[in-house]
């Protein structure tokens, strides 16, 4: 290819010889300029066509494909060196010409030089970072990028940081999606202004280049495209793309370039004449005919037809007044879509037979043929569109096209050209396999194109596109059709979409329908919309294929075998294809002048549901036993007709059609109702969970706007239209309960059982409830609607901000003006809630910040109806029930169980009067007349809840009741007009005190009511004249709904009598089983009053318990609203309901009085049946056992109680150890132990030892301490970096490699302390049990095979008791009580006595009450406790010898383990003693049994007395100054020691249990030592002048008599003695430098002495605190060293505390003290001869650590996660997918990462082993929580970081500012701290190194 290149060059320009390609660099440039000379000439043709020539052979697409499709033909055609070569050179080529023989990258900048930066346009893929701030946004799509947010001012304002899901592009700088006021600083200038013109020569070769290149990308496109059978491969495609992502690399660096490049590349792409010459097919060149077939055939394969295919081309050019749009197509061709279709149909599997026979009308057959199938190509830019669409999308191809947006006329071009391929876009997306990424670029490009309002209607006006999307979205939903199986199944004519086709369970159709919303939101769109006839009935006919769909029926036999989820796909397609385009369409139809749309809408929606109803078949009676939830044409008719009457005063009867379609539209939203209250009954039960679950969507906050509230209030709107009558006995009879509402006590229900009566009955009434009182659509303003909602969900529970926000059913439509976060949210919330900031329980569980309903809405605006309307789980309203009992008992306002309250109601708009008619008909009084009777009977099947309910709607009926009535004497008018009826009129009112004497039931003949005999007075008149008295009522609601319905039907047509089926349909009639029905007549004689009455003496349980109240107070009648009344139980509601029927009829209030003066006779006893009795017997028994099982359970939790406070202990500060129930008697030998498993409790014995439960766990928290006050701060910029070697760890470890660089190794290891990091701490809950019990408990855990928290394979358990967790058990040393140790008589030996008994004691090796040789049970448990304690930590923090595996090994590392647990708790009591006391962690610990266990090993290792630093400081031994310099290495000089290392080895020597005075001994002894030490480092940190002052100052008061006991005295001694060798010499200036110039006071020498010996005091007398159980003494923190040292013994007792402290009165040396530190400095003064500097920084110890703590974090969590989201990891150098950092020391880790994995160890597992010995503690930056490693398992910790309303955002899933909460963090830190990560966190689990 190169050398083709070459020789092209040559032939062309005789004058250049040709050269070798290593030459051709520089001869591009040349052809380059040469040729750029040439075009600038005013007569140019010449150089165009060399230009021509020479592209036509680089970019000449026949090699690199042939190569590229990588078949034997690569190899035929002969390309040299790969596919990859020549591309490469044609790239190179480019980049030259473009210069023009400059260098490229000068080329660049140049153009870029002339870039009028008015946008951003930065374009993001998926999982970008961005900001989106609605207080700037236009458009709710607006998103910028982080780099213009942050130069840009939101403060205040309410915005969120996002991870965009499909892509976006910034918006800053464009003033159609955003406000200006939001631009950044870099966009803020209208910049076109001050930017120069482009010179003419700069692009001058672009343009001739470009075009040339562009076409060799299309013709790799098409070359690369093969259409097999079905459907290329992703492999193959994905190939080509590979191969061509240099070209569109290099195009997409074009676009970067600025404007100036941008309208070159506009102008290459859009330009018709370009393409024509360069694609036509028609030249002589073969390659170009070839590609163009390819693409005719790719054409043809995509369905699309290409218009001119018979023609030759050019021929018939459409005149240029045209649009470039192929719409118009050719006129020709016609013919519906169903035929077109086929093409597309047989990629559907078989089960589309069905579908293929639908009569689907289309507006008109030859639009929507153009729309669908043709397409034609006259620029670049088209054919790219059409090879992005038919690859898929690829990301570089997506991008590319969108970088170019900014370029305004490419904008319009590219938004032509899009909509032109939309139809193409929906074929291409239905095939796919990858129909999600692909939903994701295609929205990632349509979002930029549509959000903006100006573009969008240019398109829409110039290019059909609302056309276009419509039959775009039909003719998609009309590939998975399928017939409609509501009502009548076999005639049905209705199609509905089958929901569980991939096209709806995938939700492959939203890219469109978003589009589609996105469009809509545009006001001048929306209202072309509307105005179109045509696209409103196309429309509604797509929203009637949702109608009806996902039918359910319902299963009456067995269990459905196959429960189907594809609800979820009905509900989510109804709410985006459906609901979201309506709402968007009625944020249009606001104001008075919108009226027409609104008539449009509903005129087209009511015709759609009447052919919706035709196609069913439908007449009047709903199938049985199916229910559909979804009803899109109902809910656009309800929606449309609310905003007719809220926004634009329509008057609503100008737009209801006539009654029979009324009657007609109520059915099936009634039908819902009635389901949902069959589903809570559980009847629906056969059909699985998922029936449930579609009712709870349905009523789910995010669909219930556009779901139940339309259905109720259509409902509503039916009531108010309809004779009430018929609605109320249609309601009932949609319950199925009418059987139920009869007088008798028993009755027959045909189509109910009677389990299911009761529920549906309260259903039922609920139901009429809400359907009364709700206001939603009937005359609240929002305001008043967002506070309802609010309330009802608060009242349920506290919530916090997030949810609330997303519980408040928001208007889907982002525009509508209730945006989430909008002012009039926060208020309303401020004005209803209280805020509750997050606390924390002491369990450790966080919460977060609630808020919690104000007392006075709980008082005044608590509504059960809202609460029972919003609620998903039934459990809710129950919550919100108690949590208002609750309020009521605590304000003192109610103290039993209050019955729901009744709340006054919003005004009705005058629209919707007719709806309180339902309160004022017949109907509904007979119903409540006859349920208050049941229930005053005790009839079965009858509950509270109903009895509230009745209540409630008398209530509302007298609230809402008529105008004043009638003069109450004229309405006494003729008997004989309402001979037929229970109620004289339809009044409420008067109905109420109406009596009711006798009424005629129809009843089984088993009925008690058939044996009474009937009343005297009537016995012997026949029937007839009984029907004419108006005494005895027969009263059927289905026949009075029959014959009303009749009446209408006859008034609105007169054949209607043929469609009237009879009623006797075999469905509703009873089988002839049911045993025969007689009539009997009741006497009743009882009017409503009488009945309420009577109810309140039932209720309160007494006779006469009413009494009228305004006989007292007639005040009360005028104004009857009286707090008293307003919260309470039945017995307040119904004197509530008697108060205000008295005050609105003077009749009224004469019968109450006149009923209440008849002292009423008890109700009569009711016959007990045996049926009842047998129930009866059976709830009596029932009550029998609750109660005995109550009395176990109190009975049971007492026992449990009194065994706990034995157990725990909980207050004796005297026990050391929880389970040791000790006696008064001093005489008590042995300590006795309660086992947790078998309950039994003894003393631990050799063959049965009892165990402490321990956890063991692996700490560096002591190596994380560090010596300066100041925590650390996490890094937030490259600069600031932690390094480790100022802490705890670091200092150690550095010592001990000093020591074992100069001393002998096994010396070394006595001489300090490990464990600093990975150290053992051992903690116990104080539970014990026997160790054979445990091993069986273990052995249980082992077989179950429930997966627990824990692995019980490492032994892993949790206490049986306390269930903490733990992991071993540490065995407890049979004996004697702390308590009674012989160091109670202390004894009067003398020191040097004690010394030589301790020495003896110590050199008898197993001088031990256990003898080790005899294997006893307990000694087999220490050794295996000792393994537990071993392995707990990691090899590399046990071995420190330089000889692997040596016994110094394991004697350094088991003192080290009593250090750690020694230290740490000196850290959990705050670093000091000064609290004194028993502390909680010495309540649980188990020090005292872990040194039992660590001496008996110890012991095992005898140290040679040769060694044993007891000698050395207790015994003077003769100076041979040649001692073992010979060969080996010396001993650790004594000062070098760890006084602290040293107690432990002393007392760990020692037989157990230890003497107290030889624990005293050992102290005094190393005090002594201590103190020298004190010395000689103040000795070594003065300067040179201090030093001689001081040894002289001292050497005069030797003489003194307690010269011994005198820090000056000794001090001199020490320097002069340490002087001797070179320790002092050599120290220049460099050692003045370290040391800060004090002036050395004696006060300041006293204080720095007394801190040197403190952390030794300290650790000494928590260990005497074990030891011996006693108690700590508290103190101030100044004489913290006075008291511990004379808790200790080292202070005389007659010791006066007059005259200041001075330590050095502690001394007591056991030699004499000049002569023993001569010995000891003799030691470092041979070292030092040597090793001066190693031996002076020996002698600094540094013992003033300070309390560890995590890392600072900053206040805002923004600057964390803008530092480390982008971060680079340094082990792999990638940005990890989820970044974490270790808050114990910084380090930035990958997690999960596979990039940084070690030996099958992620890296954060690997980290927290190396820094905190396998506890980790991680923050993770893009999901803001912290999570904790411990061992093999995980948790989620919880968050530190919280949003303004105090709630975590885990994922930052909504992106608002977090900031620091102080008090979590202190509570990890703390848990950190003290190790309890394990027992106060819950959910653990494996991580399996994967983290």
């Amino acid at each position: 290819m190169a050398a083709a290149a070459a020789a092209a060059v040559g032939g062309q320009q005789p004058s250049q010889p040709e050269l070798p390609a290593s030459g051709l660099a520089l001869d591009k440039a040349a052809t380059a300029a040469h040729l750029k000379a040439a075009l600038s000439r005013p007569d140019n043709r010449a150089g165009a066509e060399e230009l021509q020539a020479l592209l036509e052979r680089v970019l000449s697409a026949e090699r690199p494909l042939a190569a590229a499709a990588g078949g034997e033909d690569a190899a035929a055609a002969g390309g040299g060196g790969g596919p990859g070569a020549a591309e490469e050179e044609a790239l190179e080529w480019c980049k030259c010409l473009l210069a023009g023989g400059g260098g490229y990258d000068e080329f660049c900048a140049a153009v870029r030089a002339y870039d009028p930066a008015a946008l951003c346009g930065l374009v993001w893929t998926a999982n970008f970072v961005a900001y989106r701030c609605r207080t700037c946004g236009i458009s709710p799509c607006m998103s910028l990028c982080a780099e213009c947010f942050h130069q840009g001012d939101h403060t205040g304002h309410d915005f969120n940081m996002f991870r965009s899901q499909a892509g976006g592009a910034c918006d800053c700088g464009d003033s159609n999606v955003m406000r200006e006021s939001g631009f950044c600083k870099r966009h803020q200038i209208k910049s076109s202004s001050n930017i120069p013109c482009v010179p003419k020569d700069l692009l001058m070769m672009s343009e001739f280049v470009l075009p040339r290149f562009i076409f060799c990308l299309i013709q790799y496109l098409r070359e690369g495209y093969n259409e097999p059978a079905d459907g290329p491969s992703e492999k193959d495609l994905n190939k080509v793309l590979q191969l061509l992502e240099p070209q569109i690399s290099f195009l997409e660096d074009l676009t970067k370039m600025g404007g100036a490049m941008r309208s070159v590349l506009t102008q290459v792409l859009t330009n018709q004449q370009n393409y024509k010459d360069l694609t036509s097919g028609l030249g002589e060149n073969a390659c170009v005919k070839k590609s163009h077939e390819k693409y005719l055939i790719a054409l043809k394969s995509s369905g699309l037809t290409y218009p001119e295919d018979k023609l030759v081309y050019g021929v018939q050019e459409p005149s240029a007044g045209t649009s470039s749009l192929a719409v118009q197509g050719f006129v020709g061709a016609t013919g519906t879509l169903g035929q077109v279709d086929s093409s597309d149909e047989d990629d559907q599997d078989g089960s589309q037979g069905l579908g293929k026979r639908k009569r689907v009308k289309l507006s008109s057959g030859t639009k929507d043929q153009s729309i669908m199938d043709v397409l034609k190509h006259k620029s670049f830019l088209e054919e790219l569109l059409f090879w992005t669409i038919k690859y898929e999308f690829p990301q570089k191809m997506v991008t590319f096209l969108l970088n170019m947006l900014p370029d305004q006329e490419y904008k319009v071009a590219f938004t032509k050209t899009f909509v032109q391929h939309y139809a193409f876009i929906m074929k291409t997306l239905k095939k796919s396999h990858e129909s999600d990424t692909m939903s994701n670029r295609i929205v990632h490009i349509s979002v930029q194109l549509f959000s903006n309002e100006e573009l969008a209607r240019q398109v829409t006006e110039e290019c059909q596109l609302l056309d276009i999307m419509v039959t775009v979205l039909l003719y998609m939903m009309e590939s998975c059709l399928i017939k409609s199986e509501l009502q009548d199944e076999e005639n049905s004519l209705h199609v509905v979409v089958n929901c569980g086709e991939a096209l709806l369970k995938n939700n492959t159709y939203w890219p469109l329908v978003s589009d589609f919303i996105n469009i809509l939101s545009h006001q001048s769109v929306a209202k072309r919309f509307l105005e179109d006839h045509g696209l409103l009935v196309t429309w509604m006919n797509f929203v009637s294929f949702f109608q009806g769909m996902n039918l359910n029926k319902r299963e009456l036999n067995e269990h459905v075998e196959f429960e189907s989820q594809t609800y979820y796909a009905a509900f989510a397609a109804e709410l985006e294809a459906c609901a979201q385009p309506m709402w968007g369409l009625l944020s249009h139809c606001k104001v008075r002048e919108t009226q027409e749309y609104t008539r449009n809408v509903v005129r087209y929606c009511l015709e759609a549901l009447q052919d919706w109803f035709d196609a069913i078949n439908f007449v009047d009676e709903p199938a049985p036993n199916q229910v559909t939830f979804h009803l899109p044409l109902h809910r656009y008719y309800a929606m449309f007709l609310s905003k007719a009457v809220k926004c634009q005063e329509l008057d609503l009867d100008s737009v209801l059609p006539d009654q029979e379609m009324l009657m007609k539209l109520m059915i099936h939203p009634l039908q819902i109702q009635a389901s949902l209250a069959e589903i809570h009954s559980n009847m629906w039960v056969r059909n699985g969970l998922q029936i449930k679950g579609q009712a709870m969507t349905y009523v789910q906050s995010h669909f219930c706007n556009s779901m139940i509230d339309p259905d109720i209030y259509l409902l509503q709107v039916c009531a108010s239209r309809l004779d009430p009558d018929y609605f109320i006995s249609s309601v009932f009879e949609r319950f199925k309960v009418v059987d139920l509402l009869t007088m008798a006590s028993q009755h027959q229900n045909t189509v109910l059982d009677a389990e299911h009566e009761r529920s549906m009955l309260e259903g039922a009434l609920t139901f009429l409830v809400i359907l009364l009182s709700l206001r939603l659509h009937l005359g609240m303003s929002d305001d008043e609607i967002l506070r309802a909602e609010m309330v009802a969900q608060l009242c349920m529970n506290d919530r916090t901000h997030s949810s609330l926000l997303d519980l408040i059913p928001e208007n889907p439509n982002p525009k509508s003006g209730i945006i989430p976060g909008s002012y009039s949210f926060e208020s309303v919330l401020s004005a209803v809630a209280d805020f509750k900031a997050p606390v924390f329980e002491p369990g450790g569980s966080m919460q977060q910040g609630m808020y919690t309903p104000k007392a006075e809405v709980w008082d005044q605006e608590f509504d059960p109806v809202m609460v029972i309307l919003r609620t998903v789980y039934r459990r809710d309203v129950q919550s919100a029930m108690d949590r208002y009992t609750a309020f009521l008992k605590q304000s003192g306002k109610f103290p039993g169980n209050p019955w729901p309250p009744y709340k006054k109601r919003t005004s009705l708009h005058p629209s919707y009067k007719g709806l309180m008619r339902l309160l004022h008909c017949k109907t509904l009084h007979i119903v409540l007349f006859t349920l208050l009777y049941k229930i005053l009977m005790d009839h079965q099947n009858l509950s509270e809840h109903v009895l509230c309910m009745v209540l409630y709607l008398i209530e509302l009926g007298l609230e809402n009741s008529a105008e004043e009535e009638p003069d109450e004497e004229a309405s006494v008018g003729g008997p004989e007009r309402c001979h037929d009826s229970w109620f004289p009129g339809s009044n409420l009112v008067s109905n109420m005190r109406h009596f009711i004497n006798y009424v005629r039931v129809r009843v089984p003949e088993t009925a008690p009511e058939v044996k009474r005999d009937s009343p005297a007075s009537t016995s012997s008149d026949n029937l007839g004249s009984f029907q004419n008295s108006g005494t005895a009522q027969v009263f059927s609601l289905v026949a009075e709904r029959r014959k009303k319905f009749q009446e209408i039907i006859n008034r609105s047509s007169s054949e209607a009598n043929q469609v009237v089926r009879p009623k006797t349909s075999s469905k509703w009639s009873a089988p002839g089983s049911a045993p025969q029905l007689t009539t009997a007549i009741l006497e009743i004689k009882e009017s409503i009053l009488s009945l309420l009455i009577k109810l309140h003496h039932k209720l309160s349980g007494k006779q006469n318990s009413y009494y009228p109240p305004w006989l007292d107070d007639i005040e009360i009648l005028i104004q009857p609203e009286i707090p008293k009344y307003s919260h309470g139980d039945g017995i307040t509601a119904v004197e509530r309901i008697l108060l205000k029927a008295a005050s609105q009829s003077r009749m009224n209030k004469r019968i109450i009085e006149e009923i209440c003066r008849k002292v009423t006779p008890p109700v009569p006893p009711k016959k007990v049946t045996a049926a009842e009795k047998k129930t009866l017997d059976k709830e009596e028994r029932r009550q029998k056992a609750r109660e005995r099982q109550q009395k176990l359970l109190a009975e049971f939790a007492s026992r449990q109680k009194s065994f706990m406070e034995t157990a725990m202990d909980v207050d004796s500060p005297e026990n050391d150890i929880p389970m040791e129930i000790t006696t008064a008697e001093p005489q008590v030998s042995e300590a006795v132990y309660d086992c947790v498993i078998c309950g039994q409790s003894g003393p631990s014995s050799e063959d049965r030892p009892t165990g402490l439960v321990v956890l063991l766990q692996a700490s560096s928290v002591l190596g994380q301490c560090r010596d300066n006050v100041e925590p650390k701060k996490l890094p937030i910029t490259e600069e600031e970096q932690i390094y480790p070697w100022d802490t705890c760890a670091a200092v150690h470890d550095v010592r001990l490699s000093l020591l074992q660089r100069y001393f002998k190794d096994s010396s070394c290891l006595l001489a300090v302390s490990i464990g600093w990091e990975g150290g053992v701490y051992v903690q116990t809950c104080g539970h014990t049990l026997h160790i054979d019990c445990h091993k069986s408990y273990m052995e249980s855990l082992r077989n179950d095979q429930v997966l627990q928290g824990f692995s019980v394979d490492k032994g892993e358990f949790t206490c049986p008791l306390c269930r903490q967790f733990a992991n071993s058990v540490l065995p407890c040393y049979p004996g004697s009580n702390v308590e009674n140790n012989p160091w109670q008589r202390p004894s009067n030996k003398s020191i040097q006595d004690l010394i030589k008994e301790v020495e003896e004691l110590q050199g008898r090796p197993g001088a031990f009450p256990v003898s080790i040789s005899s294997e006893t049970n307990l000694s087999k448990e220490m050794e295996s406790v000792m393994k537990d304690i071993k392995n707990t930590t990691q090899k590399k923090y046990r071995d420190y010898s330089k000889t692997p595996g040596s016994p110094d090994n394991d004697f350094l590392f088991m003192y080290s383990v009593a250090r750690t647990n020694l230290e740490l708790e000196l850290i959990h009591r705050g670093g000091n003693l000064c609290s004194g006391g028993a502390s909680t962690a010495g309540k649980r610990s188990c020090l005292n049994q872990l040194f039992h266990v660590l001496a008996l090993h110890m012991r095992l290792y005898s140290i040679d007395s040769e060694y044993n630093p007891w000698r050395k400081l207790t015994q003077l031994e003769e100076m041979n100054p040649q001692l073992g310099y010979e060969e080996q290495q010396p001993e650790v000089p004594i000062l070098y020691h760890d006084v602290t290392s040293l107690l432990l080895i002393q007392i760990l020597m020692m037989p157990q249990p230890l003497r107290k005075d030889h624990f005293t001994c050992i102290v005094k002894v190393l005090f002594t030592l201590l103190y020298t030490q004190a010395l000689a480092e103040l000795s070594v940190k003065c300067s040179e002048e201090d030093r001689s002052a001081w040894k002289h100052a001292g050497a005069l008061k030797k003489s003194t008599c307690d010269a011994e006991k005198s820090y000056e005295v000794l001090l001199s001694f020490v320097i002069s003695e340490l002087s001797k060798g070179k320790l002092y010499h050599e120290e220049g200036t460099q050692e003045c430098a370290m040391v800060n110039p004090i002036a050395w006071s004696p006060e300041s020498m006293e204080k720095y002495l007394q801190d040197f010996c403190l952390p030794f005091l300290r650790i000494t007398s928590l260990l005497q605190h074990h030891l011996f159980g006693e108690d700590l003494p508290s103190c101030q923190e100044e004489e913290e060293f006075s008291v511990l040292a004379s808790c200790l013994g080292l202070l005389p007792t007659f010791y006066q505390t007059e005259h200041p402290f001075i330590s050095a009165s502690c001394l007591d040396w056991p030699v004499p003290a000049f002569d023993i530190i001569t010995q000891w400095c003799f030691e470092i003064k041979s070292f030092t001869e040597r090793h001066a500097e190693q031996g002076k920084a020996l002698l600094i110890q540094e013992s003033k650590w300070k309390l560890p703590h995590l890392l600072q974090l900053p206040e805002n969590y923004n600057t964390i996660f803008q530092y480390y989201h982008r971060k680079t990891c340094s082990v792999c150098t990638k940005v990890p997918k989820d970044p974490a950092v270790c808050l114990v020391c910084g380090t930035f880790v990958c997690l999960k990462g596979l990039c940084c994995k070690q030996q099958s160890y992620c890296e954060c597992v690997l980290h927290s082993q190396n820094c905190g010995a396998g506890t980790g503690i991680f923050l993770l930056i893009n999901a803001s929580v912290i999570i904790i490693i411990r061992g093999h398992r995980f948790c989620l910790w919880g968050s530190v970081y919280l949003d303004a309303h105090g709630e975590e955002d885990r994922d930052l899933r909504r992106g608002k500012p977090l900031y620091i909460c102080k008090e979590r963090y202190k509570v990890l830190e703390q848990q950190w701290i003290s190790h309890t990560f394990d027992h106060i966190n819950k959910r653990w689990g494996p991580h399996y190194n994967g983290l």
